[in-house]
């Protein structure tokens, strides 16, 4: 069985004020084209599909067209939410859609039973794993404590049972929007370290043949069975390197697994680059980057005149400007932003503490701290989609 894997769509996200909706349409006309070209038998979709719970009217008309254009082509295709998507708001009408082929697994209590799609080999079980925001779903998982490793750990036991009940030699694949040890981050991804902790080992998806991973956004091949696809479009200066693609997987009658990455569109190259200005206008090893979006990085000992006005002079498509002089960390000179860059909210709350008092929170005091902001994160799963 052939298998188109992607992910992290975001569809209505802008790249720095640029509207990505255009490139989003290409992406996804490409998606069909190559589903159609390369006979694939089922499209996989791992989560964060919009780019947050309540998308602009268009981004809903884009996906509208997208699952219609699928349908149409007779290919099923199983999706699920992830952290960025109201799941109550994507699994609208799934009943109804799963009938036109189109396989929406947005509910925690559904992740044991499967789509069953199958081929000249049998049966091949679709199990999707919606994004499960700890502190929601242990009731339902009936874990202690709130934590990704346990709760992930509890959706695929259910998996697990589930696929030993079915008839030997039944193939799996697993959606599941998480992050996963030995992935690679970027900057546009949301955080969802809860307890302190983000990531869950690989070994979690043991016992299934095909893992198809969202939520970091660039294309990591964990194990052969355990992979991200990444977004299709860069959302962050971090994705420059990237290589944005999707993962055509072919699942044979023994379940081992062969996988081809195919490119999608690019709608702008991507550069970051770095110098005096003076020397960024002058560079003739930059000509390539003159058409690419462009982050520039300053390191002029005093800002200079109007930096913004005479670099779009040369690169026409500079988005973002920061300005990084060559200074110690503990100049009073050095910005805010660079003095927390790589500090997440925990570490910068304990900093807090330590200026003010003298001294750094005790074992107790960072657990406290700890699960202020997971309640928090919590809070805010539940209340953006009612915004």
């Amino acid at each position: 069985m052939r298998l188109l894997h992607t992910s992290d769509w975001h569809l209505g996200r802008s790249f720095h004020r640029v509207g990505m909706l255009g490139a989003q349409a290409e992406f996804l006309a490409h998606l069909v084209t190559t589903v159609r070209e390369h006979d694939v038998d089922a499209v996989v979709v791992s989560g964060d599909v919009y780019d947050r719970a309540v998308p602009p009217l268009a981004a809903v008309e884009l996906f509208d067209d997208a699952l219609h254009r699928l349908a149409d082509l007779g290919v099923p295709t199983v999706m699920i939410s992830g952290n960025h998507d109201s799941a109550r708001r994507l699994g609208v009408g799934a009943g109804l859609m799963g009938r036109a082929g189109i396989h929406l697994r947005t509910e925690p209590a559904a992740c044991g039973t499967p789509v069953v799609l199958s081929d000249e080999h049998g049966d091949v079980a679709v199990y999707g794993l919606p994004y499960l925001e700890p502190a929601l779903v242990r009731d339902e998982f009936g874990v202690e404590g709130a934590g990704h490793e346990k709760v992930l750990t509890a959706a695929m036991d259910r998996v697990r049972a589930d696929l030993a009940g079915r008839e030997a030699g039944t193939r799996s694949v697993v959606l599941a929007h998480a992050f996963v040890t030995g992935g690679e981050p970027s900057d546009s991804e949301r955080d969802i370290t809860v307890g302190g902790v983000a990531a869950v080992p690989a070994g979690v998806f043991d016992g299934v043949d095909y893992v198809a991973l969202g939520h970091l956004h660039g294309c990591q091949t964990l194990t052969d069975r355990v992979r991200y696809s990444g977004s299709p479009l860069p959302y962050s200066f971090s994705e420059a390197a990237h290589r944005k693609t999707m993962w055509l997987v072919d699942l044979a009658a023994d379940g081992a697994v062969t996988a081809e990455r195919i490119d999608c569109p690019v709608p702008r190259a991507l550069a970051r680059i770095r110098g005096t200005l003076e020397d960024l206008l002058a560079d003739p090893a930059l000509a390539p980057h003159e058409e690419a979006w462009i982050e520039a990085t300053l390191t002029d000992p005093v800002r200079p005149a109007d930096p913004m006005a005479r670099l779009t002079e040369r690169f026409p498509h500079t988005l973002s400007l920061v300005f990084d002089p060559a200074r110690t960390a503990d100049d009073p000179g050095v910005s805010y932003a660079r003095r927390l860059a790589g500090r997440d909210d925990q570490q910068i709350a304990e900093d807090f503490v330590a200026h003010v008092r003298g001294a750094g929170p005790d074992a107790h005091e960072r657990a406290v701290l700890r699960d202020a902001f997971d309640e928090v994160r919590a809070h805010d799963a539940v209340a953006e989609p009612a915004r």
